[in-house]
C-alpha cells in the first residue's frame, strides 16, 4: 500500500491530528517558509508525536551541521533536501550518522529534468514535485516508468486526484501539505477525508 506523508506541521494541534489518523511520515519545515519551525518547536512537536510516525526534516541548502544536530537530537529521522545539494553533501550526511541518515532528494519536475542522473544517487528516495510548496501538480507524464529509486509524489495532490496518481504511477509515498489546509492551517476534516480515500 502507498505510504502517506503530511508535511508542514507546526502546532501541537497538528500533532494531535496526525496521531489520530496515522500517516507513515510527517514533515517539519526548517527552510524559509510560512510553515517554518524552529529547532525548539520541532523538538516539542516531536516529543508529542506517536513513535510509529517517522519525522522528516525539510531543508534547502542548509548547513550540514544543522541537519546532523536535529538528527542526533532525535527530532528528525530523515532529511528531505530541496536545494542544490550535491552528491558529496548527501554522502557527508550519511557518513556522519551512525546508521546512515536516510535522504529524500526533491526534484522540481520539468521537461528539461533528466531523472536518469539520479539512478546512482546516494539518496534513498526521490521526491517529484512541481516546486517548493507550490500546491500545484506537474505534468505527471514526465515520470519515467523505469525509475530506479522509489519516489514520493508531491504537488497539488488531493482527495480528487490521489487515487489516479497512485494507480497510474505506483509511487512509494504520497506527500501532502497545502491541500490539507484551511486558511493556512492543517484541517482535520481534510486529513480524515484523504486518509480514508487512500487507505
Amino acid at each position: 500500500m502507498v505510504k502517506i506523508k503530511i508535511c508542514g506541521l507546526r502546532r501541537l494541534e497538528d500533532i494531535e491530528i496526525v496521531n489520530k489518523y496515522k500517516p507513515d511520515y510527517i514533515g517539519f519545515v526548517f527552510a524559509d517558509s510560512k510553515r517554518q519551525v524552529s529547532h525548539e518547536l520541532a523538538s516539542q512537536l516531536k516529543a508529542n508525536l506517536s513513535p510509529d510516525i517517522v519525522s522528516v526534516g525539510v531543508f534547502v541548502d542548509a548547513d550540514c551541521s544543522e541537519i546532523l544536530s536535529l538528527y542526533d537530537d532525535g527530532v528528525i529521522e530523515i532529511a528531505q533536501l530541496h536545494g542544490l545539494e550535491s552528491e558529496d553533501y548527501i554522502k557527508y550526511l550519511k557518513e556522519n550518522t551512525d546508521d546512515g541518515l536516510k535522504i529524500i532528494k526533491a526534484i522540481e519536475m520539468s521537461e528539461n529534468e533528466d531523472l536518469s542522473e539520479y539512478d546512482d544517487s546516494a539518496a534513498d528516495y526521490l521526491l517529484l514535485d512541481s516546486g517548493k510548496g507550490s500546491g500545484k501538480t506537474f505534468d505527471w507524464h514526465l515520470i519515467r516508468s523505469d525509475l530506479k529509486k522509489e519516489f514520493f509524489l508531491a504537488g497539488g495532490i488531493n482527495s480528487d486526484n490521489v487515487i489516479g496518481a497512485v494507480e497510474q504511477f505506483n509511487p512509494f509515498a504520497i506527500d501532502l501539505s497545502s491541500s490539507l489546509e484551511t486558511d493556512g492551517y492543517k484541517d482535520e476534516n481534510k486529513i480524515k477525508e484523504i486518509m480514508e480515500v487512500i487507505r
